[in-house]
């Protein structure tokens, strides 16, 4: 086969090309395509021949009906927030890629899953950043047993897979994927085409043997996993640990998972024990304070597979320049511009002279539209300086017209409200349940002026 002359190459995406061009037709980013490094044509017909088909035979025809699933139950990680992002336990044979910013808790979550594993199953942890010395010493600060837990210093992608197929652990942790490298493949550890490969032969191996893999990423500035995209395409699952250094709540949220559902959230609290799971984290994203405050109010959100509480807060203050200020935190900032139109149509409540601050409390970011009603609430609360009762909790999604839309789960995020102790909700009318909830006053509204009707007469 002749080999293809690759001269320049996408830094988003890895595709390579014969000539500079300003956007890269695969991913359309722009002025990321780069000087390939030298012999990168080799490394390119090499790998094409290396990576065709994952157990390197012929592959046998079946029909979906014949297809065996008795021999792929799914292994418990030992934390139940891990094992409810993940889809209800890991996989075999799947490959999750673990992403988040440096001194997160990445390795220090994946180093408690494995020792927690150990006890019941082999286990291979593979460091390519820290030596055996590091990861020991930061195991018994932690207070974990490493009985079960086998270590390797390694960074060369096939000595890794030779010395897992003689050992034959069920799971196995690479930290992390931008210090590996494959032989023959052109760049440095961490470059486009290094990641690449090393990530192909990972996955190759982890479906020829059934071992479920983690692989620890590192991020860029804007958040993302560092390399080429491609790599977020090749894994079954990619979760995103989340939060602030100085905060002490991390969220693990997955953007992809083909064994289990998108967006779902776990939440842990980083202790000097590590990371330890929060079996209820509605109760730690709302601040029950004795004397409720102007521009405060509680969400109903439905995350993942489970309902959450949490607390928008909203500040309206007179600008003092002439373009008001939009600033929301952990919201869209377009759709506040959008709902801030709506309430001066369909409301009659005028705030394009008003500075808008919106955040939500915790750090969690809410992307769901059944937001839209809580969010007004709390606007108007602020800006007439009236507090919402303290036991009020609100969600749906606002038109432009003015309605009140139905959101899915209704009665679930209504329970999970009446277990908080809420016996106030202002929900769509399409959301009411029929037979009510007991203990709890619900407000059925269909358009927004009957909300803040409501909200006059509470």
């Amino acid at each position: 086969m002749a080999r293809e002359r690759l001269d320049f190459l996408c830094s988003e995406c890895g595709a390579g090309y014969s000539k500079w061009q300003g956007q890269c037709p695969g991913c359309e980013a722009w002025n990321s395509i780069e000087a390939a490094p030298a012999g990168l044509a080799v490394s390119v017909s090499k790998s094409r021949k290396r990576t065709v088909g994952y157990a390197g035979t012929a592959a046998e025809v079946l029909k979906l009906s014949e297809v065996n699933l008795d021999d792929m139950p799914r292994l418990a990680t030992g934390s139940d927030e891990l094992d409810r992002v993940l889809g209800g336990g890991l996989m075999p044979a799947s490959v999750v890629l673990v992403g988040g910013d440096p001194g997160i808790g990445k390795s220090t979550l994946l180093l408690q899953t494995l020792c927690r594993m150990g006890a019941n199953h082999k286990a291979l942890y593979v460091t390519g950043e820290e030596s055996p010395q590091q990861v020991t010493l930061r195991s018994r600060r932690l207070g974990l047993a490493g009985d079960g837990l086998r270590l390797l210093a390694e960074t060369d992608v096939e000595h890794i897979c030779a010395l897992a197929a003689r050992e034959a652990p069920p799971v196995l942790v690479v930290d992390s994927i931008q210090t590996l490298r494959v032989a023959d493949a052109s760049g440095a550890p961490g470059g486009v085409t290094q990641i690449r490969e090393s990530a192909a032969l990972l996955t190759r191996y982890a479906k020829q043997s059934g071992c479920a893999i983690f692989l620890v990423g590192h991020v860029t500035k804007s958040g993302e996993v560092a390399g080429p995209r491609v790599l977020e395409h090749i894994v079954d699952t990619v979760l995103y640990l989340e939060g602030r250094n100085d905060d002490r709540y991390r969220m693990l949220r997955a953007t992809k998972n083909r064994f289990g559902a998108v967006n779902e959230l776990g939440v842990f609290a980083m202790t000097e024990q590590g990371m330890r799971e929060v079996r209820n984290p509605s109760a730690i994203f709302l601040n029950r304070r004795g004397d409720p405050s102007p521009g405060s109010a509680v969400l109903a959100v439905w995350d993942g597979s489970r309902p959450l509480l949490l607390e928008i807060q909203a500040l309206l203050d007179s600008s003092s320049f002439g373009s008001p200020r939009r600033v929301a935190v952990g919201l869209d900032g377009n759709r506040v511009a959008m709902l801030l139109a709506v309430l001066h149509r369909h409301g009659g409540i005028q705030a394009s002279d008003q500075d808008v601050f919106v955040n939500v409390v915790g750090g969690v970011r809410v992307t769901e539209t059944g937001a839209d009603l809580a969010l007004l609430l709390a606007m108007v609360s602020s800006l007439r300086d009236r507090p919402l009762p303290d036991d009020l909790v609100a969600f749906g999604e606002v038109g432009l017209s003015g309605e009140i839309r139905p959101v899915p789960n209704g009665p679930e995020r209504l329970q999970e409200a009446a277990k908080h102790g809420f016996r106030r909700a202002v929900v769509p009318r399409g959301n009411a349940p029929k037979g009510g909830i007991n203990g709890m006053e619900i407000v059925a509204v269909e358009r927004l002026t009957e909300a803040l009707e409501a909200l006059r007469d509470g």
